[in-house]
């Protein structure tokens, strides 16, 4: 099985260098040329077609869109993701804190799997728990009850009731401001991340795949003379970090471009 992991691409404008690495870089999946972008001869250097892509939240910097209203920035990504899906690849989505109220487009119409949360998946018979990574720390309830806000009933009827192009506006207005109040907490982000993924291995799985804390982490672990292992996916505004799997190994790299 191979697959590739990533998160926190935060995408907002055609013209930002993200958005232009992350395009090079799904050119670079569809061309099967994915293991050459990895840092690790062990990798191997020979083409291979991708099986999974996992996109583990925030890829937009913020998803106000209807089915029918989509932010028109945002429309070259999803045709090389559809453009992705028929070569066939199969795409899953974990929510994050800036885009939610996905499922209704990249699910019910696209195809594509949407995770609201949590999910546990099975690669290899190793046992996956992938998300965001935005509710691992549970003492924060000041944020959990914010997020459980955001994503109610309520809040989903409103803000389909405000014209789109405000509706992107405010939107984009409040993550920026989310961004700056989030500046600085990569370090403790991480540290409460692990501690949620640490319990978590003490179980059945094999390997907790988180984003969020905007770090780019491949940590292992012995539990009960098993491997495990801890994954923070990092982000593309720093870093252009991602991870690949093959055959039960994970491999941390970053994309460099094209030059």
């Amino acid at each position: 099985m191979k697959a590739v992991f990533l998160s926190d691409v935060h995408l907002k404008h055609t013209a930002d260098e993200r958005y232009t690495l992350i395009m090079e870089f799904f050119s670079k999946l569809l061309d099967g040329k994915v293991r050459s972008l990895v840092n690790d001869e062990a990798a191997g250097q020979g083409q291979t077609a991708i099986e999974h892509l996992f996109i583990l939240g925030d890829f937009f910097d913020f998803w106000f869109c209807t089915p029918d209203r989509i932010y028109p920035q945002f429309q070259p990504v999803i045709n090389k993701l559809i453009e992705i899906r028929k070569s066939g690849v199969s795409i899953h989505f974990c929510e994050g804190n800036h885009d939610f109220f996905m499922k209704e487009y990249f699910q019910d119409i696209l195809e594509m799997n949407v995770y609201e949360q949590w999910a546990t998946i099975e690669l290899d018979h190793l046992r996956l728990l992938i998300s965001h990574g935005d509710t691992a720390d549970s003492s924060d309830r000041s944020y959990l009850l914010f997020r459980k806000f955001l994503r109610s009933r309520f809040f989903y009827l409103l803000q389909g009731v405000i014209p789109a192009r405000l509706r992107w506006f405010l939107a984009s207005t409040t993550s920026n401001a989310s961004k700056r109040l989030n500046d600085g907490q990569s370090d403790y982000l991480a540290e409460k991340m692990q501690a949620f993924a640490t319990k978590k291995l003490s179980g059945d799985y094999d390997a907790v795949i988180m984003g969020h804390c905007h770090k780019p982490l491949l940590r292992y672990f012995d539990a009960g003379g098993r491997k495990k292992t801890f994954i923070a996916l990092g982000d593309w505004i720093t870093y252009h970090s991602f991870v690949y799997y093959e055959n039960r190994r994970f491999y941390m790299s970053c994309y460099k471009g094209q030059g």
